[in-house]
C-alpha cells in the first residue's frame, strides 16, 4: 500500500517541463517565499547550466532548494 508520503516524496525526482514545474514549485513552498515565474526559472536555468546537462527538465529533488536560495538572494535582480 503506498502512502501518501511516498507518492510525494516519488514525484520529487519525476522530470517536468517548466510550466509543470512552476506550478508545482509555486503550490508546495511557504507562503512566505517569493514565487518563481518561467522567466525566473530560465534566468535559473542560464546561470546554473550545470544542473541542466542531462536533458534540461526539473526535478523537485535537484533543482527546489538550490532554487529556492538563488531567488531569494537574487530578489533586487528579478
Amino acid at each position: 500500500m503506498q502512502t501518501k508520503k511516498n507518492s510525494q516524496d516519488e514525484a520529487n525526482f519525476i522530470p517536468k517541463q517548466l510550466y509543470a514545474f512552476v506550478q508545482y514549485y509555486n503550490q508546495n513552498i511557504p507562503a512566505s517565499f517569493p514565487r518563481a515565474s518561467a522567466k525566473i526559472l530560465q534566468k535559473f536555468k542560464e546561470t546554473h547550466e550545470e544542473l541542466f546537462k542531462d536533458g534540461g527538465e526539473w526535478t523537485v529533488d535537484k533543482h527546489r532548494k538550490k532554487l529556492m536560495d538563488w531567488i531569494t538572494s537574487n530578489r533586487e535582480m528579478l
